[in-house]
């Protein structure tokens, strides 16, 4: 039972980070209700940008947060204004088919930058542990954890309690009636992106410093864990998206800890077959998974 509760507070940790790559994927799908597959690479982006200051002028590590942060915004809006921006909004599939092809020429750019396998990262208060009883934690890992804390507080706010949230939830809700009722939905959805980038780019530097490296491969990861992470607590729900990456954390540390690291991801995938099996919309996606069918049904 020890280790179980030991691996659900590390998985918590890990998941900390996992919910705010879930969130950013949360925050595009609700505005535009597309998939931006280069959210990861965008991400990976911002974090070689903190890496390049780092092995360039040995940087401080706010800094290097800054700089990731900063380098993912500016990849999210390139991906924003030639993928969706650019191309009508009825065409979701090309939408998304062009941010795939967006995700290949970062990966590329970076990896032609960047030709070594591994670059180190500074990390976050990596050697102490903090302990708690028969439990402990890595300092780094609490930091991580409050920091994405933080971050999600700080979205929730954004969202409820602002006026560019109104707009962005009347955007979501039904674009044309907000262009009716003023709201420039063009600026809205940028500025979307920008938020979303800049999660995923504390996201990316959380993970990165908890790791003390990055790979060109990041991208890839950071797409997946954040997808599956969107889906198992509901596409378009900040709640859920939190509860996702939570639930993906303690379920990897636990499969990692019992079943070995190559079952890890496996795990994870089952899990996710099993939830959308029985419960299409995501664990807090469901009611407006059946609101949005009722709908069309009556139409």
């Amino acid at each position: 039972m020890a280790d179980f509760l030991q691996n659900c507070l590390d998985g918590i940790a890990t998941g900390a980070a996992y919910a705010l790559l879930a969130l950013g994927f949360t925050l595009i799908f609700g505005v535009l209700r597309r998939l931006n597959l280069s959210y990861g690479p965008s991400i990976m982006a911002g974090v070689f940008a903190g890496t390049a200051l780092y092995m360039a002028f040995d940087a401080g590590l706010a800094e290097i947060a800054v700089a990731t942060v900063i380098g993912a915004v500016v990849v999210g809006a390139y991906i924003e204004r030639l993928c969706f921006w650019a191309i009508r909004k009825d065409m979701a599939v090309a939408s998304m088919v062009s941010s795939f092809v967006i995700w290949m020429q970062i990966e590329e750019g970076v990896t032609l930058l960047f030709p070594d396998r591994t670059y180190a990262f500074p990390g976050i208060l990596a050697d102490a542990v903090v302990e708690f009883g028969p439990f402990f934690l890595r300092a780094s890992s609490l930091a991580m954890l409050a920091i994405a804390a933080l971050a999600v507080l700080g979205l929730l706010g954004l969202i409820y309690r602002t006026h560019f949230g109104l707009a962005v939830r009347a955007v979501s809700e039904n674009p044309q009636a907000a262009r009716v009722a003023g709201v420039n939905t063009g600026l809205v959805t940028l500025l979307a992106f920008a938020c979303a980038s800049a999660l995923g780019g504390l996201a990316g530097f959380l993970i990165a410093a908890g790791d003390q490296q990055i790979t060109p491969l990041f991208g890839l990861w950071a797409t997946f864990k954040g997808l599956i992470a969107m889906m198992l607590g509901g596409m378009g729900s900040i709640p859920g998206a939190v509860l996702g990456g939570l639930l993906l954390g303690v379920v990897e540390a636990n499969a990692l800890w019992y079943l070995g690291v190559e079952t890890r991801d496996l795990v994870a995938y089952m899990l996710l077959f099993a939830v959308l099996t029985f419960r299409p919309g995501g664990l807090m996606g469901q009611a407006a998974l059946m609101a949005r069918r009722a709908a069309e049904s009556r139409v």
